[in-house]
This record gives structure tokens, C-alpha cells and sequence, in this order.
């Protein structure tokens, strides 16, 4: 059975949607078991005649959402953040779960967990939906804005665990995000990477551009936080976007609303394969533990997914693979060129 915490006043809405979220996968997840971090008193009394159902360890202390991350991990020891990934860190639990302070959270993974031997910076990778089916895990999407190269290589390692070993895709296909498909296009930082990436035992497939993200061409596609934060947050926009044009044009003329009426299993599917909620988070690569990190903006059923998610990731031992692999690359020497070298 896995144990993963989850930080009980994480996110905009604070205990609700995370004790809704908790109820329904450990329901749905029979192997899954929750604790619960946040105040004991309060989580008691919120959870009534299901109290029986979660482990609470106590953290009275909440960084919300507009603190400086730094500032706030040094003034409150006993946050909710903290004192779950100590949970993490100490082995009593798998994995942690939390729709707070983002910056916050990946602070005290780094700090508290520390990284994976060989990594030399941890990453976040976030899913952009496919039309045709499934999702392009995109790393790094706003961990690391400033790259060097080693480092993109390593995302591209971590990335291509995750796909593979925690999603169950065969030989991951794994691009470079820049400006062309050939080799000598892009900045100095992909020309560098794209050398490192032809070394690495991975399945690279070479650059792709900003138009392949959606189209299936690549399982992983790499890129420093800096390009990956403004696509995904483009993305999203966009599809946001689509959503309220329709709507608009729907509420105002009969004949569209006819229209939708009829096309209403179809708006349905394209809403659920662009909801962030359908995937439930983030996951944090690099850190020595699990650690997803969702929206702010996380319902139930967001914090549900989250937890499956982070549930997934730890029984099929993504960490434990990922050391392997960069070991075996270190080794080899594979990241030693010049233009790889450094943290």
C-alpha cells in the first residue's frame, strides 16, 4: 500500500476541495492510503464521522499562496508543506501532494529531500493534451529559467523515465523544443543540448517546433523552463480562450444554441482532454521522493488525480529507475563535454 500526503490547506480553496479530492481516491484506490497535513483540530472537525479514514499529522501553519517562498519555508517550520515532505523524507509516506505555493513547494522539495545523485537540478513536467489522444509530457515548464545544457539532457532522461515507467509508452519519443526541425537551427543552448541528446540512451527524435506539441510528433519534448512556462501557460490560454468564444456566440443566437445542444458530447471530450484537472498535477523530477504539484486552483477531482498520480509514480519506482539510469550515464561519461559541464 502506498501512503502519500497530502497538504490538507494547499491551494486557492483551502480544506474542501482537498478533503473531497482525499475521500474519492481512497475509495476509487484501494492500495492508496492519504495522510493528511495541515491543523489536526480543524482537519478533525471537517472530516466529522470519516475522521477514521486518514492519518492527520499536524502542521498549524499554512504558507498561502502570494508569500515569498524563501521567506515564508524560514519563518514557518511547521507548515503544511514542510512537515509533509519531512514525512516523505523520514519514509513514513511515498509521496506528497500539494496544490499551494508553488514556488514553495518546489523550495522545500529541493531542501528537504534533496536531489536524485547525478541531477543537478530538478524539473517539473506538466502534460499537454494531444488531438489525437493522450499527451506530450513537456519538461522543464518554470522550475529552471536559466539552463545549460547538461542540464536540458538530464530533463530529457527524467522525462523519458516518467513516460515510460509511469505511464507505460515503449521507447519514448523524445524532441528538443526549438525554432526548426533541422539540427543547426536554434539558440546556442539547443544546438549544445541537441549534441549532448544524440549521446544520451534515449530515444531522441531531434528538434521539433512549437506546432508539434499538440500533434503527437514527440512523447517528451524538452526545453528550458524559460520557453517551456510560456508555451504551457499559452496553451492553456488558449484553450481557455476557445471556451469563452463559443459560449459567447452560443448564448447569443437560438440557432447556435440548437447547434451546441447537439454537438454537446463533443464540447464535453475536447473539455476534459484540455482540463488540467484530468491529470491532477505536476510532478516534481529530480527530488529524492514523489512530489506532484497542482493547479491553485485544484477541485476535488483535481486532488484526486493528483493523488493517483503520485500513487502511480511511487509504485513503479520512477526515482529508484532514474538513479539508475544517470549513474550508468555518469559512468559512461556521457554528460563530460565542455559544453555540458557545470550546475
Amino acid at each position: 500500500m502506498s501512503v502519500i500526503v497530502l497538504d490538507a490547506v494547499g491551494g486557492d480553496h483551502g480544506l474542501p476541495p482537498n478533503l473531497a479530492g482525499a475521500r474519492s481516491a481512497v475509495v476509487a484506490i484501494p492500495e492508496l492510503a492519504v495522510t493528511l497535513a495541515g491543523p489536526a483540530a480543524e482537519i478533525g472537525a471537517a472530516l466529522g464521522a470519516g475522521a477514521g479514514s486518514f492519518a492527520v499529522v499536524d502542521a498549524p501553519q499554512a504558507i498561502e499562496m502570494h508569500e515569498s517562498p524563501v521567506t515564508a519555508l524560514r519563518q514557518k517550520r511547521q507548515s503544511s508543506i514542510a512537515v509533509g515532505l519531512r514525512e516523505v523524507r523520514d519514509g513514513r509516506a511515498a509521496g506528497f501532494v500539494s496544490a499551494g505555493n508553488t514556488g514553495a513547494v518546489m523550495a522545500a522539495a529541493k531542501t528537504i529531500l534533496g536531489l536524485i545523485p547525478g541531477i543537478a537540478r530538478p524539473a517539473l513536467v506538466a502534460p499537454i493534451p494531444v488531438f489525437s489522444g493522450g499527451w506530450t509530457m513537456l519538461i522543464d515548464v518554470g522550475a529552471n529559467v536559466d539552463c545549460k545544457p547538461k542540464h536540458l539532457a538530464q530533463f530529457a532522461l527524467m522525462g523519458s523515465v516518467y513516460k515510460e515507467h509511469a505511464l507505460g509508452v515503449a521507447k519514448p519519443r523524445v524532441g528538443l523544443l526549438s525554432v526548426g526541425t533541422e539540427n543547426a537551427k536554434g539558440n546556442e543552448l539547443t544546438k549544445a543540448t541537441f549534441a549532448l541528446l544524440e549521446k544520451m540512451p534515449i530515444n531522441f527524435i531531434g528538434n521539433v517546433e512549437g506546432n508539434h506539441l499538440m500533434d503527437g510528433s514527440a512523447d517528451v519534448v524538452v526545453a528550458d523552463g524559460f520557453a517551456g512556462n510560456i508555451a504551457l501557460k499559452f496553451g492553456e490560454t488558449v484553450a481557455l480562450g476557445i471556451f469563452k468564444f463559443i459560449k459567447g456566440r452560443v448564448e447569443c443566437n437560438w440557432r447556435a444554441k440548437l447547434g451546441a445542444a447537439l454537438l454537446k458530447p463533443v464540447f464535453m471530450d475536447l473539455k476534459r482532454m484540455v482540463d488540467y484537472a484530468e491529470y491532477g498535477g505536476a510532478p516534481l523530477l529530480g527530488v529524492k521522493g514523489c512530489c506532484i504539484i497542482g493547479h491553485g486552483k485544484s477541485d476535488g477531482r483535481a486532488i484526486h488525480n493528483a493523488l493517483r498520480t503520485a500513487d502511480e509514480f511511487a509504485r513503479r519506482r520512477v526515482n529508484a529507475i532514474i538513479e539508475e539510469q544517470m549513474a550508468e550515464i555518469n559512468r559512461r561519461g556521457l554528460l563530460n563535454d565542455a559544453a555540458g559541464n557545470g550546475e
